[in-house]
């Protein structure tokens, strides 16, 4: 097996399960890797936390300045700038690792060096910590197509469970940036697959935590909308400058393609709804921003019922 070492990232914020997520790094089976935490100018006695292990590996950073909820970007990008690893992997503060997802992870890259990126099956939490849910088996090697296709589709993803090439990410500028992380994820990781595709670990190996703590649960809509708004040009414009000799891949293009509306309007439904619902005259604000925001009428008359 190849030598890599790893950079898990916590940008961290809330001190409530700082500790097990902490832990669940520690206790990795492999051992080859550096766990930084940058706790984002906490109010909350976050070094303390970090204080309890004794760990080489563990590394402890303290923003001056609060990036916050809306620029949580930065500090991904913040905690990425102190990475040394050969891949890097950014999980939440309130997140986990199973004890062997850096072994699951290089066993895939064993298998599939080329690919800058790689994806984990993924657990979902409740906030005691019991799996109400997991991530759907993916094959083991996609093309950037069939990764769009099956989020299009609406397979859940989170920005923990990707692994990335730190090289490769740097270069690229680090994390997409977008308000909120709102889609942040997504276009990174489809950055990252655009060349080489990406690598599944069919074993799951990431534990999201469904909480309500979670940043974007305590926001308003609008950053949301615009971030969305933001991502769409993006996509528009990277099916345009990419193409493909390859015709299964060309195919697979073109339905991801014809779903691009379908998907963006998902995700902007439950969020206009969300603003009618607690005030009925922000109908009339979206109907005057939606050309700006790349919201049709349409969207809005339906998420009005």
């Amino acid at each position: 097996m190849i030598k890599i070492k790893f950079s898990v990232t916590i940008p961290a914020y809330k001190a409530q399960y700082l500790h097990e997520a902490i832990e669940s790094v520690l206790k990795q089976t492999y051992n080859d890797f550096e766990l930084i935490v940058v706790d984002d100018s906490s109010p909350e006695d976050l070094k303390k936390i970090v204080s309890f292990f004794s760990d080489e590996r563990l590394f402890y950073y303290r923003n001056e300045k609060n990036c916050g909820a809306k620029d949580v970007v930065d500090n991904w990008n913040i905690c990425l700038s102190k990475c040394t690893g050969d891949f890097v992997i950014c999980m939440g503060d309130d997140d986990m690792l199973s004890p062997n997802a850096l072994e699951e992870y290089a066993k895939v890259i064993d298998a599939y060096p080329y690919v800058d990126v790689v994806h984990a099956r993924t657990y979902r939490i409740n906030e005691i910590g019991k799996p109400i849910a997991i991530t759907p088996k993916r094959p083991e090697l996609e093309n950037v197509y069939e990764f769009m296709l099956q989020r299009f589709l609406g397979c859940s993803q989170f920005i923990g469970d990707f692994c990335y090439r730190t090289s490769v990410l740097k270069a690229a500028g680090g994390f997409y940036k977008l308000p909120m992380a709102w889609g942040s994820d997504d276009i990174t990781a489809v950055r990252a697959a655009s060349t080489h595709g990406i690598a599944n670990v069919i074993t799951p190996t990431f534990l999201y935590r469904t909480s309500r703590f979670t940043i974007s649960k305590s926001i308003n809509a609008q950053p949301k909308l615009e971030a969305i708004s933001r991502e769409y040009e993006w996509y528009k414009a990277f099916f345009n400058n990419k193409s493909t000799n390859d015709l299964q891949e060309q195919l697979t293009k073109n339905e991801v393609v014809q779903r691009l509306n379908k998907f963006i309007i998902m995700k902007q439904l439950p969020l206009l709804h969300a603003e009618i619902r607690n005030n009925p005259f922000n109908i009339i604000k979206w109907m005057f921003k939606a050309k700006a925001y790349n919201i049709s009428i349409k969207t809005i008359i339906k998420s009005a019922f």
